[in-house]
């Protein structure tokens, strides 16, 4: 069978643990080489498919490869980016970008867990699992990657930096920025490279779009 509702799986046997069924923790303990996760979700919403679990973090920590792709506003998701911070910090490699295809979880390149119209199945038909991965891959080669060491206790910006996004996006340059602000110009663009991470922006101007978009950006005039 190819695909079967994801807790009618069969189960897998695995060194030191006995044959067991299960749904996708189950999958997930029994991965030893590579997990690939595509989440539409950018907040940390109970799930099947896009939430960081206990499972997750242990295969890592056990040397499972993980990369995870996620939309750009999973970065100023609290929860959420609490989560995608702590499984980077313990090996995972997560990226962002604006809109991810569809929600999926490939587990050693030889099942695919994905949405259908039996809720959530598994499929191991080889050429369905193959183009999820080919497409896990574009996507992911163009995809900005979250550092996790910039993540902010809070995602939202204080006001000196949302003074300075606003200076710099009305066209001031880091030089005149950092004279009215009263701090130096590496000072700025350390700011700066911290608010695009924040942001998953992959430019200045980028980073000021998103920010506009959450009504993060002052009113200069006058």
């Amino acid at each position: 069978m190819t695909v079967v509702p994801i807790d009618q799986l069969r189960p897998v046997a695995t060194v030191g643990r006995p044959p067991r069924f299960g749904g996708v923790d189950a999958l997930l303990a029994d991965a030893t080489e590579e997990v690939l996760v595509m989440s539409t979700r950018a907040a940390a919403i109970a799930g099947p498919i896009g939430a960081i679990r206990k499972a997750d973090l242990d295969n890592v920590r056990r040397g499972v490869r993980y990369r995870v792709l996620v939309p750009d506003p999973a970065r100023t998701a609290p929860q959420l980016a609490a989560q995608l911070g702590a499984l980077s910090l313990a090996g995972g490699t997560v990226r962002t970008v604006p809109d991810v295809p569809t929600d999926a979880i490939v587990v050693d390149r030889r099942i695919a867990v994905m949405p259908s119209d039996r809720g959530i199945a598994a499929f191991q038909l080889p050429s369905v699992v193959t183009t999820t991965v080919e497409l896990f891959e574009r996507v992911w080669s163009g995809a900005a990657p979250l550092n996790p060491s910039a993540l902010p206790e809070s995602t939202e910006l204080t006001l000196r930096e949302r003074h300075l996004l606003s200076l710099l996006f009305s066209g001031s340059t880091d030089e005149s920025a950092a004279a009215q602000l009263d701090i130096s110009v590496r000072t700025v663009r350390r700011t700066v490279a911290d608010i695009m991470n924040r942001l998953g922006a992959r430019s200045r101007f980028q980073a000021g779009a998103k920010a506009a978009e959450r009504g993060w950006l002052l009113d200069l005039a006058g």
